[in-house]
């Protein structure tokens, strides 16, 4: 989700994410790729207010799909974190902020030079609906997660209300991780686990309490799922987790987007699974996610580039599985674009759909 380096620029009708590495497009390492990776970006379907869109994800409330993403452009804005509704996941349109007052103070206080907010992540438990955000500047991993809760997602409903829980885990220069791009997994046993990183020495994972929201007392391990040895900046990112099965799916953004070139770019969207929520997870070919590994579900093509920043989704009551992630626009000089996709699933390895 466009990691450490996450600093936006809209200018002239054109999306740069300038990354403070100055680095370019690196070899890919051990990943593997699905056949169809670069055709599942065919066509466009979506309509409506799509466009700039990065780090989505997504969650359905009745009949009402509501879309998370991160702050986009280079006004000032007092407005944080959008919100966008559909009922068909295809046209959609604004409905909201989860910050329409401005950054809580303490984000700031925290992380000096902030100015916006970044992959706000969805999910429900314990009666609340929680979305998992971050705070971070440009080349830094000093970074922070926070935690904000509201009881409907619906904000025609009287008791509508974000309410700013505060920081729930942070890093410092010095740290071998970066805390941004949070997403939660509820497991079946109800137990609840943050996912986070970028870059740095790539993916963890930390338990949360379910009552609070906060990292759980009781388990300070910190479990280390995704990483690309041997590839220059470690470019892995923007990783979401899904329950399928038998399987658990990890889901990651690699090497480069949205940079002042676009011809530099190939950010790719990737995955492995296991049969433990901790890993080790491997993709379709068998290498360690660990070791670089990746099977990789989308890569760019002549019109649309650089897919990433997504989320996978399986609804709990449906089981509709989802994935929501943004791609450059080519015929408007990178613009992001907020993409949704099915998912299939053919033999327990997950495929992407209509």
């Amino acid at each position: 989700m466009l990691g450490n380096e996450r600093a936006v620029r809209l200018c002239l009708g054109c999306i740069y994410l300038l990354f403070a590495c100055g680095c370019s497009a690196t070899i890919e390492g051990h990943l593997s790729y699905d056949a169809e990776a670069s055709n599942a970006l065919a066509n466009y379907s979506q309509a409506g207010d799509v466009a700039p869109v990065l780090d989505p994800s997504i969650m359905r409330q009745g009949s009402t799909y509501f879309a998370f993403s991160t702050d986009v452009g280079s006004a000032p804005t007092i407005s944080h974190l959008p919100i966008r509704c559909s009922q068909d996941k295809v046209n959609w349109s604004a409905c909201g902020a989860v910050f329409p007052g401005g950054v809580p103070a303490w984000i700031a206080g925290n992380v000096p030079g902030l100015t916006g907010l970044w992959a706000p992540d969805i999910s429900y438990f314990n009666g609340l609906y929680h979305v998992y955000y971050c705070g971070s500047t440009l080349g830094s991993n000093r970074s922070v997660i926070g935690l904000a809760t509201n009881t409907t997602l619906d904000p025609a409903d009287p008791s509508y209300q974000w309410v700013d829980r505060g920081p729930v885990l942070a890093s410092n220069p010095g740290d071998d991780f970066n805390a941004i791009d949070p997403n939660i997994l509820v497991d079946s046993d109800n137990s609840v686990w943050l996912t986070y990183g970028s870059y740095w020495t790539g993916i963890k994972q930390r338990q949360i309490d379910p009552q609070t929201g906060m990292l759980l007392g009781s388990n300070s391990r910190r479990y280390d799922l995704a990483t690309r040895p041997g590839v220059p900046n470690n470019p892995i990112e923007g990783a979401s987790m899904v329950r399928h099965g038998g399987y658990y799916y990890l889901f990651v953004s690699v090497d480069y987007c949205c940079q002042a070139t676009l011809a530099q770019d190939n950010y790719k969207e990737a995955m492995g699974r296991s049969t433990s929520v901790h890993g080790p997870f491997v993709d379709e070919a068998g290498t360690p996610m660990l070791n670089g590994g990746g099977t990789v579900l989308l890569e760019g093509n002549a019109a649309w580039n650089a897919p990433g920043g997504g989320t996978a989704y399986v609804d709990a009551s449906s089981g509709e599985s989802l994935l929501i992630f943004h791609v450059q626009n080519l015929s408007e000089g990178g613009a992001p674009y907020q993409w949704v996709k099915t998912l299939d699933w053919v033999n327990d390895w997950p495929v992407i759909g209509d």
